[in-house]
């Protein structure tokens, strides 16, 4: 099989370590402060979050341009003339970088891309997982690598809660009435990834942590899993919550996960979910 080079957004969380171990492309998708454009990871979430305090203004999400891709695909080409190159892609339900890429793809026939209908830690899970198989296999053949990212795409899951309802209410994803009731009665909507959509799955009372257990417990029984890799999502500081982080994994080392692995969202994700979110990706088991 001809080498893959793995291209996909920022919105995956993976970030430059993680990239550069196994030799990922991560194009940069937008967060707009007004009238000025930012790269999502080229700075902390915590200054959108003091933007939006300060100016109660939120800022403006967008997905990767076409000339994004075609500069990432030059490169790319440039530097392994024989090499394929594979576009994992966040959802494309959910952003126009899918869009972009096809559009920048035209009239090169080395990309090839595919629609992982996931964000977030779920995208950077099936990501990952695709890199891992080629690096083990080096023998895989193209058609071998496309069904089993075909798979991982099949059986991805991801729920979260967000940290902040008021981020969902600025972004205009929740009723000014909505946003009251579920303050005052202290809700916790779970969102999830279904076909490729954001969509509010159940509705949880009581403190985040509570929330939070109750939603590891439901997302690791109600289907057969496979946990020998979780990947986990934060959305503020430099680690998770530590009272959080030690419920989430005492109950996944319940039920027998291996490779527990935490990621800070970057700002894209962020700007949704507001501070203090917590998200779970895994793949269900075959």
């Amino acid at each position: 099989m001809a080498d893959y080079i793995l291209v996909t957004e920022t919105g995956s969380d993976i970030h430059e370590e993680t990239a550069r171990r196994h030799g990922i492309v991560v194009v940069p998708m937008h967060v707009n402060f007004g009238e000025v454009s930012r790269d999502d990871d080229s700075f902390p979430p915590e200054e959108l979050y003091e933007y939006y305090k300060t100016t109660g203004k939120l800022p403006q999400t967008s997905g990767c341009t076409p000339v994004d891709f075609s500069a990432a695909f030059d490169r790319i080409h440039e530097k392994y003339p024989t090499a394929k190159i594979l576009y994992l892609a966040y959802s494309a339900a959910t952003t126009v970088s899918y869009r972009s890429a096809h559009l920048a793809a035209e009239g090169r026939d080395y990309v090839t891309m595919m629609d992982t209908k996931s964000v977030s830690c779920a995208l950077r899970l099936v990501v990952t997982n695709v890199a891992r198989m080629m690096e083990v296999n080096p023998d895989a053949t193209e058609d071998e690598v496309k069904a089993f990212v075909e798979s991982q795409v099949r059986r991805i899951r991801f729920a979260f809660i967000p940290g902040d309802l008021e981020y969902l209410r600025a972004g205009g994803r929740l009723s000014n009435v909505a946003f009251l009731g579920a303050t005052l009665l202290r809700i916790k909507p779970t969102v999830e990834v279904l076909d490729g959509k954001l969509v509010a799955t159940k509705k949880r009372r009581g403190a985040m942590v509570k929330c939070v257990g109750q939603l590891v417990e439901d997302f690791v029984t109600r289907e057969p899993m496979d946990l020998s890799r979780v990947n986990l999502t934060y959305t503020v500081g430099n680690a998770p919550d530590p009272i959080i982080r030690a419920l989430v994994e005492k109950i996944l080392r319940d039920y027998g996960a291996q490779e527990i692995e935490w990621v800070k969202s970057g700002c894209v994700i962020a700007s949704h979910s507001g501070p203090g979110a917590f998200g779970i990706a895994a793949v269900a088991a075959e």
